[in-house]
């Protein structure tokens, strides 16, 4: 082993040796065992699904003697979050199939599918790519899913151009190894599934990521700069398009966004994207080409919790890294097919602009072509049938009548696209027969808090994040009504752990799961606060292991403050940020004081 070699992961030789992400992945799921090996586990990640087990019956399962509930996690690769109504619906019939019964929309605009077990892997997967779908590259250390605003507003064409491109950009890091067809779908001429071929002596070359792909996850995101609604800044590239009127004159590139942490070790640090260049629409393939080979080339592959593109800037500086890419071009020109010198060596400094509001997208807008769509609220992106709320039957009759168009929202919504006016009224009173509230019909905070899944299915959750939530933000709700600031949005974003997925930390209210209480089982979170709605300021932590009980009463006096003290027109992230941790911390200790002497 070279001197170079032995500073590798385990997980780069995993992934060197797998030839092109193939592995013995074939074998394992050909046998009859419930679980895979840690290399297995590894590679099944590019192919969209990640293993986990039911947290929920670990306990149970111990005292009986039995191994854990082995399971695993679905997740499709959907550019942009576009659908059709039959792939949605047959995700449902999916779900329902071999999973827990619920379809979960991401916060990248994808949907997840939990609980399959081994034996129906393989079909799940290949059920969803004969809906014309795929899980390729939705997880792994390959580019994710491409984000884009989902918005089908026809006024102009640059929505679509954007959307196209999202695509464009998907499909051309997508990596080039036969291993996903080969293991997932159905030779076209004899039927038979491909899993029984004899694989290649060498993986496909793939000019892009090599054989070791990248040292960890990569995420691409673009976004409009009046209408953040995919957090650009939060993203490894994030493309804000420059707009002037109906003109797209570019996009300000911004590089190393990331929300994932580990709050014991001090090098690790969440971040929001830095302001690179500004390149015009038909040089951004040959610019993210070469920032992800440089990705590819200088960062850590010794140590995954330093192999982000954030830490690589970081430790580099902006210029420097610049610099690099623009060495770059002209490998990725040739990749691209691009004559060379079309990219100029010196990218352009950004453009002055910048993001200045978001959108969700929620209720009834017209599309400028005639229909309409509704954006639908789904508390926590989870799809399911539950007491009077039955989003899942609603949903299935909603698109096998009217066959819409669909897109998922990095807000975990669902955006119901192409609708006839004249279905309106048929519509609402379908969603209120199946008890599925509208935009209309929830508070603002309701409107914008989203959370992940963490327990029961996520292996690195250390407390409830979608469960506890819906309480969470009952009890704020009552609290922000009480002062009578429930006309203000505030963002509240929750996750069981520091990992980011729900994108905590650059947010009005962030709540990051930290540790549990050994005696009582309750959660203990990191309250952060100061961020903003556009997503393009980090939050500062206010209170630190706020047990789960706490974190509304812990908000309370900054929330007063706020009410007697705020800026006109000033938002709850921005009053914090100005005044600062400290002095909100002062406020609340002279709260306290107040009240305490005041009791009888």
């Amino acid at each position: 082993m070279t001197a170079e070699e032995s500073k590798k992961s385990k997980v780069e030789f995993i992934k060197e040796g797998s030839l092109g992400l193939r592995g013995s992945i074939a074998d394992e799921l050909a046998n009859d065992a419930a679980d895979i090996s840690g290399d297995t586990e590894r590679l099944l990640k590019f192919h969209g699904t990640y293993f986990q087990d039911n947290r929920d019956t670990r306990k149970e399962r111990r005292k009986q003697g039995l191994d854990k509930e082995y399971i695993f996690m679905v997740r499709n690769k959907m550019p942009g979050g576009k659908f059709t109504a039959n792939q949605f619906l047959g995700e449902l019939d999916i779900a329902d199939q071999f999973g827990y019964g619920s379809l979960r929309i991401t916060t990248r605009q994808g949907i997840q599918i939990h609980g399959i077990v081994k034996g129906d892997l393989w079909k799940t997967i290949h059920r969803i790519n004969e809906l014309g779908l795929s899980t390729q590259s939705a997880c792994g250390d390959v580019n994710r899913n491409v984000c884009c605003c989902p918005a089908p507003l026809r006024q102009n064409a640059i929505r679509d151009r954007l959307q196209a491109l999202s695509d464009t950009i998907a499909a051309h890091l997508t990596p080039k190894t036969g291993a996903y067809r080969e293991l997932w779908l159905k030779d076209p001429e004899t039927g038979d599934r491909r899993q029984v071929v004899t694989h290649p002596e060498e993986a496909e070359p793939d000019p892009i990521y090599g054989k070791a792909y990248l040292p960890r996850k990569f995420k691409v995101g673009i976004a409009l700069c009046d209408d953040n609604c995919t957090d650009v800044y939060d993203q490894d590239i994030g493309l804000l398009a420059v707009t002037e009127g109906d003109e797209l004159l570019g996009f300000n590139v911004l590089v190393g966004g990331g929300m994932g942490t580990t709050p014991s070790d001090k090098r690790c640090f969440p971040a929001i994207g830095k302001r690179m260049a500004f390149i015009p629409f038909e040089h951004v393939l040959p610019v993210i080409t070469a920032i992800v080979m440089v990705q590819r080339d200088f960062s850590n592959r010794a140590e995954r919790k330093q192999a982000r593109l954030k830490y690589l800037i970081h430790n580099w500086g902006l210029p420097r890294f610049k610099a690099k890419v623009e060495e770059y071009l002209t490998q990725a020109e040739e990749i691209c097919g691009v004559p060379g010198g079309t990219v100029s060596r010196l990218l352009a400094e950004p453009h002055p602009a910048d993001v200045v509001r978001h959108e969700d997208h929620l209720g009834w807008h017209e599309q400028g072509d005639g229909k309409w769509f509704l954006g639908l609220p789904i508390e926590n992106g989870r799809v399911h049938d539950q007491g009077e709320m039955r989003l899942k039957s609603a949903l299935r009759v909603l698109l096998a009548r009217y066959q819409p168009s669909g897109r998922l929202t990095a807000h975990q919504n669902m955006l119901l696209c192409d609708l006839d006016p004249s279905w309106r009224a048929d519509i609402e009173q379908i969603l209120a027969d199946h008890g599925v509230q509208t935009v209309e019909q929830i508070s603002n905070v309701r409107r914008l808090t989203f959370a992940c899944p963490a327990l029961p299915t996520c292996g690195l959750a250390i407390t409830e994040s979608e469960r506890a939530a819906p309480t969470v933000v009952a009890e704020l709700e009552a609290e922000i009504l009480r002062l009578g600031l429930d006309a203000e949005q505030f963002g509240v974003h929750m996750t069981g752990c520091p990992n980011g997925c729900a994108r905590p930390y650059n947010t009005d209210i962030g709540i990051v799961g930290r540790s549990v209480d050994g005696k009582t089982g309750e959660g203990k979170y990191t309250l952060f606060l100061g961020g903003n709605l556009i997503g393009n300021r980090m939050n500062t932590i206010y209170k630190d292991l706020v047990p789960l009980s706490q974190i509304v009463p812990m908000l309370r006096p900054v929330l007063l403050y706020f009410k007697q003290s705020r800026s006109a027109g000033e938002t709850f992230g921005d009053f914090c940020n100005r005044l600062g941790m400290e002095e909100l911390l002062r406020y609340e200790q002279s709260y306290e004081a107040e009240l305490a002497a005041t009791s009888p």
